[in-house]
């Protein structure tokens, strides 16, 4: 798991709410990323890329990665394709706490009141990246389109816990597991063990907005077990009346992230997009 340490659409999609004057243009000298317009720049001290569309749809939607920009990213450059901005601020190693949302708060008012683009992103939680994705649509319903999951850590518990902690059935890793400690401000193991707000417990205020949930996993995942992150997730949200769909790949394990055919995934955002008429 080493890198764990390590974005068709029907004409009557809405636009995004008015909001005043024309959006700026985004700032740093131009790119390339898979052919198309990339864009690095600042928000605050941190360091964000915004990917665009030659031809962005109605709204300006867009997709927020998590974590890992650019790895397994198909699906990303598919989206992209159809007209969807992409979007990723630098955050590594905070596991999606309550500094790490805060972040993504000012990179959201900044992406959306200056740079005009739709106020309901879409979200690409990949491994660990789950974490910041769905804790940001945990406390931002209002401000969540849709998430796709790609065998996403939702509980730290299980990954970076796992059997070195007594956790979980995965092999854990000490190193990131004091770094989620500090990104949490836990004093102590039992601190996290204590700890509620993980994705797997915190569902309802996603299931209550009727956010919609793309689970994509391996059923031999051996770093971030399915049975303790994505299926578990997927029978709890179910059971709370959420939306959600799964694409389970039989066999396969943490690698490779991703679909073959990304078809189901751009599916998911255009359907979750149409339907905020």
């Amino acid at each position: 798991m080493r890198h764990l340490a390590f974005v068709l659409v029907l004409t009557l999609v809405p636009a995004a709410p008015a909001r005043g004057a024309d959006p700026k243009p985004f700032p740093g000298a131009p790119t390339k990323w898979q052919g198309f317009t990339r864009h690095d720049f600042k928000v605050g001290t941190l360091d964000a890329t915004v990917v665009a569309p030659e031809k962005p749809l109605p709204g300006r939607p867009w997709v927020w990665r998590g974590e890992f920009f650019g790895a397994f990213a198909d699906a990303d450059a598919a989206l992209v394709k159809a007209g969807w901005h992409l979007a990723y601020l630098k955050v590594p190693d905070l596991f999606g706490a309550p500094k790490a949302v805060k972040q993504w708060e000012a990179f959201h008012e900044a992406l959306v009141k200056e740079y005009g683009l739709h106020p309901k992103p879409g979200l690409i939680g990949l491994s660990r990246g789950g974490l910041y994705c769905m804790n940001w649509a945990a406390a931002h319903p209002d401000k969540t389109l849709a998430v796709y999951l790609d065998n996403a850590v939702c509980d730290f518990k299980s990954w970076p816990g796992g059997k070195p902690k007594k956790f979980g059935a995965a092999p854990g890793s000490d190193a990131e597991w004091k770094k989620m400690l500090a990104a949490y401000d836990f004093k102590t193991d039992d601190d996290a063990l204590k700890y509620k707000l993980n994705p797997v417990d915190n569902l309802a205020p996603l299931a209550k907005a009727k956010i919609p949930l793309l689970l994509v996993y391996g059923d031999k995942d051996a770093v971030v077990p399915h049975v303790e992150n994505s299926e578990l997730v997927y029978d709890r949200y179910k059971a709370l009346g959420g939306p959600v769909e799964r694409v389970v790949k039989p066999g396969q394990d943490h690698h490779p992230h991703g679909l073959k055919d990304v078809s189901p995934v751009v599916k998911f955002f255009t359907e979750a997009l149409a339907a905020q008429k």
